[in-house]
């Protein structure tokens, strides 16, 4: 059987990927900081097929150990700091975990494995918040990067130190470029859970408002159980390569507000919002939208939820979520 090592296995993208890794006949290992970390007690329960391993992307010496328990024929590196706006509240923590973090995986790669006696396999989880201050549109795997946070600036130094270890020890390291990626995982900090969440909390009575900050900026969002697939089939190609994934089309955060409403009953969506400043950058990425061109030619990847039936997807879990929620609170349980 295969075997399959996942950092930021506690997260979406962490937990659709080990559930269709295990559909495949893998032994999947999760990466999990510290002992009796209760994230992974959590993760046990929901996905009890996972193997939790101890590590800390901040501690090379860790990821070795982890790397020799577990033997892995593919890395999945998608543990990072990756709330963008907390980035600039935590910068170093951000560039040592996201940025540096990469590093010592690599090293730890390199150290074990990786080479024709064991040839482990490398999948970087790169950003579209790299491009930033965009030089193209749309964004493809050739356009310059101009990150506008310290997440996404980490996120180019993880990207290129894995091209380099790639160039410089023949690794079988890949990048992904993905773009924005949702589902009804999403942590509730991100802006398309937070609203979905509202939402879903206003329609039952338990939320009288939802607060964002600029509704304009306009993003290129896909369902993050998609996109997993195209993380495998990067590893599964006879040379590494990096890969743009997203859906080619862009929509604003009003957009996804507008929907988020609408799947939940609610026609005039302007009576529940308001703006803060609060929640506004100090540098926003004003528009992204990728080009999958790449990835659909040569892995032959496609995405099967549109926007329009993500929303819903969000809206219609936190709907169910909320209610359990409230109708345990009302009977005491």
């Amino acid at each position: 059987m295969p075997r399959a090592l996942i950092t930021g296995i506690t997260g979406q993208d962490g937990q659709y990927l080990a559930e269709f890794l295990h559909a495949r006949g893998y032994d999947v290992f999760g990466l999990v900081k510290g002992q009796n970390n209760p994230r992974g007690v959590v993760l046990q329960e929901e996905l009890p097929f996972v193997e939790v391993v101890s590590g800390d992307l901040q501690d090379l010496l860790s990821l070795v150990a982890a790397l020799e328990y577990s033997q892995p024929d593919e890395i999945y590196n998608l543990g990072a700091m990756s709330f963008v706006a907390l980035s600039f509240r935590q910068s170093e923590l951000t560039a040592n975990v996201t940025g540096v973090g990469v590093l010592r995986m690599l090293e730890a790669m390199r150290l074990v494995g990786g080479n024709d006696n064991n040839p482990m396999r490398f999948y970087q989880a790169s950003s579209s918040e790299m491009f930033g201050k965009v030089r193209q549109t749309p964004q493809n795997e050739q356009t310059p990067f101009y990150p506008r946070s310290p997440y996404g600036v980490a996120k180019v130094f993880g990207h290129d130190i894995t091209v380099n270890y790639r160039d410089s020890y023949g690794l079988f390291a890949c990048s992904g470029i993905l773009f924005n990626h949702e589902s009804p995982r999403r942590g509730i900090e991100f802006v398309t859970r937070k609203v979905t969440n509202a939402v879903a909390r206003i329609k039952l009575g338990l939320q009288h408002e939802l607060t964002l900050g600029r509704l304009d900026p306009q993003r290129d969002w896909g369902f993050a159980g998609d996109y997993v697939a195209a993380m495998w089939q990067m590893l599964q190609q006879d040379e590494p390569d990096d890969y743009v994934v997203a859906t080619g089309e862009t929509h604003s955060v009003q957009e996804f507000v507008e929907l988020a409403f609408r799947a939940a009953g609610i026609d005039d969506w302007r009576r529940y919002v308001r703006q803060d400043e609060r929640y506004m950058r100090p540098a926003e990425v004003d528009v992204l939208v990728g080009d999958p061109s790449k990835a659909a030619a040569v892995l032959g990847w496609k995405r099967t939820v549109t926007f329009p039936e993500l929303v819903e997807m969000m809206v219609v879990h936190d709907l169910e979520h909320e209610g359990r929620k409230a109708r345990r609170a009302t009977s005491g349980a």
